[in-house]
């Protein structure tokens, strides 16, 4: 049975949320074991090969504030080896030059850090003006984008169709 580490950070609750439904979307056979980022530690990651790893964009392209108090630590986990998938949330609209950039910060990160990225979604669907999340190629999210300001009514087949995809890519 496969095991996933879900980590991810949360304000208002929306991330929280789309983590659950990320996990009841994974299924019974596949064992979701959630970490909220605020009471996370470096040593929590390294339980697991695959991840999952979910941060909104606050503002101006602003971490969320568990993410920001842990983000030195994030920096210093070795992801060699660790298939990766990315998750985050942003308003396209109201904040069109910063949609998504911390789910890029996060992703990078990861990836430098020897970790292998999954998920990679397409960008369709979407409107918005600059995006550090963003595959160079500028065809695809560097994950599952959700925005729940201006399209929370698809947020539900988002995930849907996001899950199906990283269960293929992670082997689960």
């Amino acid at each position: 049975m496969s095991k996933i580490g879900l980590f991810y950070g949360t304000d208002t609750g929306n991330t929280e949320r789309v983590a659950e439904m990320i996990k009841d979307e994974l299924g019974s056979d596949v064992v979701v074991e959630i970490h909220d980022i605020a009471s996370a530690s470096v040593a929590d990651f390294a339980k697991y090969d695959k991840l999952i790893l979910g941060h909104p964009t606050w503002y101006y392209g602003e971490l969320q504030s568990s993410w920001e108090d842990f983000w030195d630590d994030f920096k210093t986990i070795d992801f060699t080896g660790k298939t990766f998938a990315c998750f985050g949330l942003g308003d396209q609209a109201d904040y069109s030059e910063y949609f998504l950039d911390a789910m890029g910060f996060m992703h990078d990160i990861a990836l430098e850090n020897g970790g292998i990225p999954a998920g990679y979604m397409s960008t369709e669907g979407f409107e918005w003006d600059e995006s550090k999340a963003l595959t160079e190629d500028e065809d695809f999210f560097v994950g599952l984008g959700i925005d729940e300001d201006q399209q929370p009514e698809l947020t539900e087949t988002r995930v849907v169709e996001w899950v199906q995809q990283i269960k293929e890519e992670m082997e689960l």
